[in-house]
């Protein structure tokens, strides 16, 4: 199943909602990613991601990773450090507190702080203020701003770490297509992409969905599952021509790192772009790009200071979409525009 290339201007997703301005993965950071009543662009996000995990008791949360420490203020819960652990997630070992061990409603007594506030100072004011979100109330969300709006806004839900998940009984996968059916999330054209960095779960979604399914790839290393599995091959090996085919036959997208379509040389220059769209489209696959932020930490040299240049470079190679941690900027290259904030 394929979904024809898209002729349209590029889609954009705001990588954990508009998380260069609130912290990751609240409904502050969600709903300022998507255009406001009376404002026609706003932030202009037309797709939101959250990237999901479960709670002890089955539920499924928005969490950037299943170890919280980083994003919300656990350690300074005097009735939680008893849950303290280590762990090995993917391969790696990890210290803190896990989402499968606390029930949804212990979860919810916590709240959300910035991730990386040494470089985004300015969203640490807002720590402490936005729970944990739970999917459902992410499609509330955004149900409720596309009626205000009259446009839909889609939801492009990441599963973390499936192949440990179902390992230890709590598999993403049927509560996201239960909790997804429900909400009418159904064919080809509904309004949703589900991704993952591994590749045996979404071979198993495309035999239980027609929704959207996107190969997410990364610009080293391998899928989980392959290590698990004993399967040899790299997300090199998947990014490749007769990869991208493969993929095609189960998902209708590959999102990628932007480096293995504009790749930077070991002083953080640009180099010319592979031939990664083109073989993609030619397999039958959509192409979005993560991730774009604004600082100059994450940019190449090339664009320094000047982030409006790197998604015009991308959006001149044909990609389809961009995940951005800054919706606003991203929206406003593609429609060539000066963002204007809308009057209260």
């Amino acid at each position: 199943m394929s979904v024809a290339i898209s002729t349209t201007s590029p889609i954009i997703i705001a990588h954990r909602g508009a998380s260069g301005y609130r912290p990751e993965h609240t409904l502050a950071a969600y709903e300022l990613a998507m255009p406001a009543a009376g404002c026609a662009y706003a932030l202009g996000a037309d797709y939101i991601e959250p990237d999901l995990v479960s709670t002890k008791d089955g539920v499924l949360i928005a969490r950037h990773e299943n170890e919280i420490s980083e994003t919300t203020d656990v350690a300074s819960h005097a009735e939680f450090a008893h849950l303290q652990t280590t762990k090995i997630i993917d391969g790696e070992s990890k210290t803190g507190w896990f989402t499968e061990d606390f029930t949804l409603a212990e979860l919810k007594t916590l709240r959300a702080k910035e991730r990386i506030g040494q470089l985004r100072s300015q969203n640490t004011a807002y720590d402490g203020l936005f729970e944990i979100p739970t999917l459902q109330e992410i499609i509330d969300l955004v149900k409720r701003k596309s009626a205000e709006i009259n446009r839909v806004i889609g939801i492009y839900p990441e599963t973390k770490h499936p192949t440990y998940f179902k390992s230890i009984g709590l598999a993403l996968e049927p509560p996201l297509l239960a909790t997804l059916t429900a909400n009418g999330y159904e064919g080809v054209n509904a309004p949703i992409f589900i991704q993952s960095f591994e590749v045996s779960n979404l071979q198993d979604l495309s035999t239980k969905t027609d929704l959207p399914l996107v190969q997410l790839l990364n610009n080293s290393g391998k899928p989980n599952d392959f290590v698990v599995s004993g399967d040899e091959r790299t997300y090199a090996d998947l990014a490749t021509a007769s990869g991208l085919r493969e993929i095609a036959k189960y998902a209708q997208a590959v999102g990628i790192h932007k480096n293995l379509l504009v790749p930077r040389d070991s002083s953080g220059k640009l180099r010319l772009p592979t031939s990664l769209v083109t073989d993609a489209h030619t397999a039958g696959l959509l192409v979005h790009v993560w991730t774009f932020r604004n600082e100059d930490y994450f940019l190449p040299l090339d664009f320094q200071g000047n982030p409006q240049g790197e998604y015009e470079l991308f959006f001149s190679l044909g990609v389809d979409g961009v995940f951005s941690d800054y919706p606003d900027t991203a929206s406003n290259v593609k429609e060539n525009l000066r963002f204007k904030p809308c009057s209260s």
